[in-house]
């Protein structure tokens, strides 16, 4: 198998931005932003040949490629995409020519360098999110450090080298963990296999399976203390946990936001700290299925403080982006909450949640920009009454504030709900606390909605504001269609989710199983969180089935199962 249209989506961006360095040095500024727009433009075009190429009744990974690298090392490019990394993928690709188009006339120097970081960052996103071969997803995981520092530290505000020292080194830090338990799972396949060098994540192509990357006899009986699951776990959770960001691991986010670019926070908040998330359900849960049971208690804890903290800390912030970086610390959470309920609705709704918070949050991340560029300031006490001088902008920016706090009929109640559904299941106290920070969310939002938008115009340079222009509206209301969509008709996206989601469970629950020798702690904590027919009538069923949509008898009745309906 060699390249083909995922491999094009993943490389495009990077290649035309190489031809542009090479080649296009002599061309003026304004072709370099023209192909700058246009090829993040066409990788969209070309990332919806996948979403309409994909089988959602096929639980498997899809768009499969593999090309030899370093074969006597058991290192390949070996890519595919599953229900669960489709829908990222689209948004990855979606975002950045908004981006593009939103923020390159506030680029004041450097503009070439910045259209390359930009195309750059967007290969090493796609390359993470697609990935099945887990030194090559590290390569990717990495090369996203490189432009990401760059558009923090060139383009970012005044105390924008510390922000992206500080961005590069907790990032570093995970890095260096999952490198270490990295090496030492391929140590351990190693041994096991009997001499076999093996980095894929599947066994087959297309597949589900997991390949020779079985943790669970070698980890299991190792007898050095960093040869253990907890150990092995630990190391991948810190990583992925920095980029979520998780508390107490998220004191990062609030420097780089605030001195990034409008463009980097975009694309940090929308992608980058979704592949945290991704990482714990592509890879944390299913290689150490044990010690993730064991730290259930511990994950759930952190992501129920990651809401509570980060919404009671947006409320009194004065900065709209401190305000925003916050809340996704809030938002992040959910989605934790929806991983670790280790059922089909939870791990739905979670990857729903990660696309609205994406689109919501790169939407007022834009706006905010809007505003800045008009003014010169962030600061909430500076606006009030800007509704008058701005109408288009107050009702677009309102439209987001909805979807963020989660109104019925936006993309941020189905993720919600069905993550509050699935966390009930199996964890209804964590499920009842975390509605605090809907709450809360709702009370900072809208608090600063009618700081900044209604009343009276107090400050004089507000009645001069100009409203936003056709270009800004273009990209706003791009971001709003699909927040409507998703909120109004979300089978579309849940349909190619769930059976992929039914699929990594069924790993986990079979690797808990299958352990040698089993532990009777272990059996009944699998038989409590996977027995899901047991334990409710609310939760998928993922016990004796095959990847696909769920027999109608044996499901129950609820509203996140009526998106597999609707695939009949």
């Amino acid at each position: 198998m060699g390249l083909g249209l995922l491999g094009l989506v993943t490389f495009l961006p990077l290649f035309v931005g190489l031809l542009l360095l090479a080649t296009g040095r002599s061309l003026p500024l304004a072709v370099w932003r023209a192909i700058g727009f246009l090829v993040t433009l066409a990788t969209f075009v070309l990332a919806l040949g996948l979403w309409t190429g994909y089988d959602p009744v096929d639980g498997g990974y899809q768009f499969v490629e593999r090309l030899e690298w370093l074969p006597e090392l058991g290192i390949r490019y070996f890519v595919g995409i599953d229900g669960i990394s489709l829908p990222l993928v689209l948004l990855t690709t979606f975002l950045m020519p908004l981006t593009m188009l939103a923020t390159l006339r506030d680029v004041e120097k450097s503009t070439r360098s910045y259209i390359f970081f930009m195309l750059f960052l967007e290969t090493g996103m796609l390359g993470s999110f697609v990935s099945l071969n887990l030194f090559v997803f590290f390569v990717f995981w990495e090369v996203m450090l490189i432009p990401m520092y760059f558009l923090i530290g060139i383009w970012g505000g005044p105390r924008r080298v510390h922000a992206a020292i500080k961005f590069f080194l907790f990032t570093m830090l995970g890095s260096m963990l999952m490198f270490v338990a990295l090496l030492v799972v391929y140590r351990l396949n190693f041994e096991q296999s009997g001499g076999v060098l093996n980095f894929d994540w599947v066994a087959i192509p297309g597949s589900t399976d997991l390949g020779i990357l079985d943790t669970r006899v070698p980890v299991a009986g190792a007898a050095q203390w960093w040869q253990t699951q907890p150990f092995l776990f630990a190391a991948f959770a810190i990583a992925f946990a920095i980029k979520v960001p998780m508390v107490p691991l998220h004191t990062w986010v609030r420097d780089v936001h605030v001195e990034a670019p409008t463009g980097g926070s975009v694309i940090l908040a929308g992608v980058l700290l979704k592949l945290g998330a991704y990482g714990f359900l592509r890879f944390a849960l299913p290689l150490f299925p044990d010690a993730a049971l064991e730290a259930t208690s511990i994950m759930l804890g952190a992501a129920l403080a990651g809401i509570v903290f980060g919404s009671l800390i947006a409320m009194v912030q004065t900065d709209l982006k401190k305000l925003v970086a916050y809340s996704s610390v809030a938002h992040l959470g959910f989605v934790m909450l929806g991983a670790f309920s280790f059922n089909s609705q939870g791990v739905s709704g979670g990857v729903v949640q990660m696309v609205s918070h994406g689109l919501t949050t790169g939407a007022l991340f834009i706006l905010i920009g809007y505003l800045y560029r008009r003014r010169r300031t962030r600061d909430i006490k500076d606006f009030g009454g800007v509704a008058r001088p701005m109408p288009v902008f107050a009702a677009l920016l309102g439209v987001v504030v909805m979807a963020s706090i989660g109104l019925p009929g936006l993309s941020g109640f189905v993720g919600e709900f069905l993550i509050l559904l699935g966390t009930f299941s199996n964890h209804p106290w964590i499920a009842a606390a975390a509605c605090s920070g809907l709450v809360i969310g709702a009370g900072y939002m809208l608090w600063m909605y009618r700081r900044v938008v209604l009343g009276p115009v107090e400050n004089p340079e507000n009645r001069g504001l100009i409203d936003l222009d056709w270009r800004e509206r273009v990209v706003v209301v791009a971001l709003i269609a699909p927040i409507l969509w998703i909120g109004v008709q979300p089978d579309p996206v849940l349909r190619r989710i769930e059976p992929a989601a039914v699929a990594t469970l069924r790993i986990i629950e079979e690797r808990v199983q299958q352990r040698a020798p089993r532990e009777e702690k272990y059996e009944d904590q699998a038989r409590s969180v996977f027995d899901l027919r047991a334990v409710s009538r609310l939760a998928w069923p993922i016990s004796e089935q095959t990847p696909g949509p769920i027999p109608a008898a044996d499901r129950s009745p609820s509203l996140a199962l009526t998106s597999v309906e609707g695939a009949r």
